[in-house]
């Protein structure tokens, strides 16, 4: 059934989803939002403007009922026997699958030299039988059974016009993926879990009853921050050379936050074309208000200022524990990623950045006569010049040049992050697994284990994907040990679907386990926490 269409009396556009699904309500929609950096996540702005005050109190009444988020008195071996059984689909013919009337039918798209990522039939297939949902569900719901963990957190669509639907919510993940294949949005975000459902926001009598009560905390880096300093590429194009500069990033934001903050279930993402998305996702993290997570931000942030500055890092000496350990982790990958692979002091114009950098005028001025008597000089060579210089130049304070050579460092190599992602709960960030609308790359996530090694060039692309399936298909082998194989293990996002199986089932265990010990608690000692 169609769309109906409206207007309302503020000039937004209101989208009828018809009555095809019953959980779904007359939606707010917007043009899509303009990032101010890579457009890969969307602060959600304006809550209480968007809510309608009515007389009605009614919490979810088209809604199948969550209950609240007490958990099934299981065991977890049993937990996790049932996942390691589970099919993300019984068939990836959909024979064995209801589904409404309204959803579009299941298909085995075949892959052809002409298709592209953008192609309708493409990302149906993916989505149908590529998207790890049950997975994502698992990982958001923190239970094998739906609660409100899941069932309050808002998803947000950007559709193909680029219409933006926001405040979507599904009690499973079923309903997200029927909707998913209904509507299919070039991409999807999530967004927190709020204290009532997103759908009934309207239905509220006072618009305060509506906030965001949980989130994971997360952090965008994305390479056009460092398009001041790299040399290899600049815009949304990247390269093996200038993803050196997230691969750093990750290094040093990662281990702060399991060191110096105790965080233990941290998944990073590839964004599909030019950067990455940590996801922290420790419950007391997911609890955390604004302030907290303001201060967090704040203790990472270094690089400050815009492209246009002379001087970006300010840091106090003795330096900070966290800062010192991050110099340590950075100096090797200065010498090899910067100096011979970015080479970023190579021109005039270039060098004259560093010697501004640089403290005592006699040693500025010995340097620019230097280089500008050797054109094309390495940049490399030009960092050895310092030193050579500096002995010989009268009335030079070592430490200040030892402390502006830290900091140059620091400028060159420490983390860039879009701060703002990682300041507040209402903010959204675009899904895993979801498929670049411009490179068709696959959103997957990164196996921090094995950080060195991962290429963002090489993450498939959905098409790729397609083709692997229609490979397999063609080798007639479709079960291993009496137990089908899914879609997605027939090809090369399988290790990155297993990192993400195995990251969520780490992350249900804690959960688990944590529940089982207050519960403990709570019948030895009588009382409820």
């Amino acid at each position: 059934m169609p769309h109906s269409t409206a207007i309302r009396e503020d000039g937004a556009m209101l989208v009828d989803a018809g009555n095809e699904n019953a959980h779904m309500e007359t939606t707010e929609v917007t043009a899509a939002p303009v990032s101010e950096g890579n457009g890969e996540s969307q602060e959600s702005n304006g809550l209480d403007n968007d809510i309608t005050m009515a007389d009605v109190g009614v919490e979810g009444a088209n809604i199948p009922q969550i209950k609240d988020e007490a958990k099934p008195d299981l065991k977890l071996e049993d937990l996790f026997a049932d996942i390691d059984s589970d099919e993300e689909f019984p068939s990836s013919t959909g024979q064995d699958m209801k589904v409404a009337p309204s959803s579009p039918p299941e298909t085995n798209f075949h892959v052809g030299p002409s298709s592209r990522a953008s192609d309708p039939e493409v990302m149906r297939s993916f989505y149908q039988r590529l998207f790890p949902w049950r997975y994502l569900f698992q990982w958001l719901n923190h239970s094998p059974t739906p609660s409100k963990d899941f069932g309050h957190r808002e998803f947000a669509f950007t559709l193909q016009n680029d219409a933006y639907l926001r405040y979507q919510s599904f009690p499973t993940f079923e309903t997200l993926r029927k909707d998913v294949l209904r509507l299919m949005p070039s991409r999807f975000e999530i967004g927190p879990v709020y204290s009532t459902n997103p759908r009934d926001r309207k239905t509220l009598r006072k618009a305060s009853a509506f906030k965001p009560i949980a989130k994971e905390l997360c952090f965008d880096i994305d390479l056009t921050d460092y398009d001041d300093i790299r040399t290899c590429c600049d815009k949304a194009n990247i390269c093996n050379k200038c993803w050196q500069f997230i691969t750093m990033a990750i290094k040093v934001i990662d281990v702060a936050l399991r060191d110096d903050f105790g965080f233990k279930h941290i998944m990073w993402v590839y964004s599909g074309r030019r950067g990455a998305h940590a996801w922290v996702c420790d419950k007391k993290t997911r609890l955390m208000d604004d302030q907290k997570r303001r201060a967090i931000a704040g203790y990472l942030e270094v690089i400050k200022g815009g492209a246009q500055s002379d001087k970006r890092v300010n840091v106090k000496r003795p330096l900070h524990p966290h800062v010192a350990r991050s110099l340590d982790t950075l100096k090797s990958h200065f010498q090899h990623d910067i100096l011979q692979d970015q080479d970023p002091w190579e021109t005039d114009e270039k060098f004259d950045r560093l010697i501004k950098l640089l403290p005592n005028q006699a040693l500025k001025d010995a340097l620019r006569k230097k280089w500008s008597s050797a054109p094309g000089r390495a940049s490399k060579a030009k960092w050895a010049d310092i030193d050579v210089l500096a002995k010989t130049t009268k009335g030079l304070d070592g430490q200040a040049l030892l402390e502006a050579k830290q900091d140059i460092v620091l400028e060159y190599t420490y983390p860039r992050l879009d701060i703002e992602v990682s300041k507040k709960l209402n903010h959204l960030l675009k899904s895993p697994f979801v498929v670049h609308p411009g490179t068709g790359r696959v959103c997957v996530p990164i196996d921090t284990r094995n950080l060195n090694a991962f290429d963002p060039l090489a993450v498939p692309t959905v098409t790729e994907l397609l083709a692997d399936i229609d490979e397999w298909t063609e080798s007639g082998e479709d079960s291993k040990d009496g137990k089908r194989i899914q879609d997605w293990e027939k090809t090369s996002l399988k290790p990155y679907v297993e990192y993400f199986r195995s990251f969520v089932l780490s992350l249900m265990k804690d959960e688990m386990g944590t529940t089982t010990k207050v519960k403990r608690e709570q019948d030895d000692n009588g009382i409820e926490f």
